[in-house]
């Protein structure tokens, strides 16, 4: 599924205007920067609660399709910045981690 359909049915908010036309291959969802560097795939969309610039470069890593920031926690300013300059889509929303990652289940991203 394109991220640009999953953030448009699940009405997250944009931190950046990168492009969205990327082919989500999965999900995944933690907190834990090590637990996501050892087992997300590459084109995944991460789920998380952190708001620091670390999760911008594991992003990077992996190749993810995207970040978004659970919780109606907003990024960090420095977080928000690095996006934009490695091209990584991050999004936030007000749903908790539990909610959104089952409305993506249910939208077929396992």
């Amino acid at each position: 599924m394109l991220l640009a359909n999953i953030a448009k049915k699940l009405n997250l908010k944009p931190i950046n205007e990168i492009d969205t036309n990327i082919e989500v291959t999965s999900g995944y969802a933690s907190d834990l920067l090590s637990d996501v560097l050892a087992k997300a795939k590459n084109g995944a969309i991460w789920v998380t609660n952190q708001k620091h610039i670390n999760v911008i470069g594991v992003a990077v890593m992996l190749n993810l399709a995207a970040v978004v920031i659970a919780g109606g926690i907003e990024p960090e300013p420095s977080t928000a910045t690095k996006a934009k300059v490695e091209n990584v889509p991050l999004y936030t929303t007000d749903m908790s981690m539990y909610e959104l990652v089952g409305k993506l289940h249910e939208l077929g991203v396992h």
